[in-house]
């Protein structure tokens, strides 16, 4: 029960907010930074997972680093892993199979790097 004149906690993000079935895959929503001294995903930030990569922002080669790199986090081929939205830009959603909705929840949970 709140006390009052003390301000109630905002809640964190639930998964609905950054991941949602559809058409028997999970759509994830990203918050990527490309550029990065090292690749690494976890943690949630502003409502998205945050996925800190090495590879620039040119030609393609963060989106393509950040495929490879969900595909070894969740143990699936590169082909399994789509970005559905946000190619150029830094918040991105992408596809997955629903089978790897454990791994994407352990990932979000993960402390930020």
């Amino acid at each position: 029960m709140a006390v009052p004149g003390t301000p109630l906690a905002a809640p964190g993000p639930t998964a609905a907010d950054w991941m949602r079935p559809s058409s028997g895959r999970l759509l994830v929503l990203l918050k990527v930074v490309p550029g990065a001294g090292r690749t690494v995903i976890g943690g949630l930030r502003d409502g998205a997972i945050l996925a800190r990569i090495a590879a620039p922002p040119e030609k393609g080669k963060a989106n393509e680093a950040l495929v490879a790199e969900l595909a070894r986090l969740f143990d699936l081929a590169k082909s399994d892993i789509a970005i559905v939205s946000g190619s150029a830009s830094r918040r991105k959603t992408v596809s997955v199979p629903a089978s790897a909705e454990d791994r994407v929840r352990r990932l979000a949970e993960a402390p930020i790097p």
